[in-house]
This record gives C-alpha cells, sequence and structure tokens, in this order.
C-alpha cells in the first residue's frame, strides 16, 4: 500500500457544529461521495466513542499530498453552533480519547510528528480549530 513507515499523525476536524452527534459511518460516507474513499484512520465521536474506519497500512484521503506515511484522526465537531466560525469544541472525553490515541502512536512510531491539519504547508484552513503543538506541549489536557 505505501504507507510505511509511519513518520506522521494528523489531526483534523470534522467541520460539524459544536454538540452534534455525527457518526463515524456518516463521515465515513461523506469521504466516499466527495473523494471515493474513506479519509481517516480514526474518528472521535462526541462521547469519546473511538472508531477505526481504515488500518494504519491503508492511506487516507487527508491531507492532500501528504497521506503516505501518515495517520489521520478526525474528531466530530470543530464548528460553533452556527457553523459560522472554527471552534474548539472536543469534548472532555474526546480529548481522552485523543490523547489516548496520540500516546498510542508515539509509542508504537518512535519520532513520530503529529501535526493538525493547518499545520501542513500550504492548508489555508482552520483544522483542527485548535493548536495542537500547543495542546501536546501541555501535556494534552482534557
Amino acid at each position: 500500500m505505501g504507507m510505511l513507515p509511519i513518520r506522521y499523525l494528523t489531526i483534523h476536524c470534522a467541520a460539524t457544529p459544536e454538540g452534534r452527534a455525527v457518526s463515524h459511518e456518516q463521515i465515513t460516507r461523506w469521504d466516499r461521495d466527495k473523494f471515493g474513499q474513506t479519509s481517516y484512520h480514526w474518528v472521535i465521536e462526541i462521547d469519546g466513542s473511538t472508531h477505526r474506519t481504515l488500518t494504519d497500512d491503508q492511506k487516507g484521503a487527508h491531507t492532500g499530498g501528504h497521506n503516505t506515511g501518515n495517520i489521520g484522526i478526525c474528531y466530530i465537531g470543530g464548528m460553533d453552533a452556527g457553523k459560522k466560525a472554527a471552534k474548539d469544541t472536543r469534548t472532555p472525553a474526546q480529548k481522552r480519547a485523543m490523547r489516548t490515541l496520540v500516546r498510542t502512536y508515539q509509542q508504537r512510531y518512535p519520532g513520530l510528528k503529529v501535526f493538525g491539519h493547518r499545520d501542513w504547508p500550504g492548508v489555508n484552513k482552520a483544522c483542527p480549530s485548535f493548536d495542537v503543538t500547543g495542546w501536546i506541549a501541555a501535556g494534552m489536557p482534557e
């Protein structure tokens, strides 16, 4: 598949309104309709449940031009309730689940670089609506 070695993990938001419980199945359907394939390796629903949607050796479609060796994690949310502005809408349960996934991948793949979608060159969007580097530096708090 050309995915290995895993060198990156990129965090995304679904750009759905705060509080709307969108399922991982719905996200996968949207991506398949838009891109013809599943985008993310993991989706974190608002209750904190994590759902694997691709295996690590499958290439996603989540970071244009940078999908090889890159695990994609998407949390449901990322927009204010009116869907007018980017907002960190992660629930404490989503933050805990995200922290667990990030730590698991950091242990599995030493030297792994973790980014937010917006941190990649040429990306002009707010996704994932929070500062991933700052959150990790702060110990990935809830």
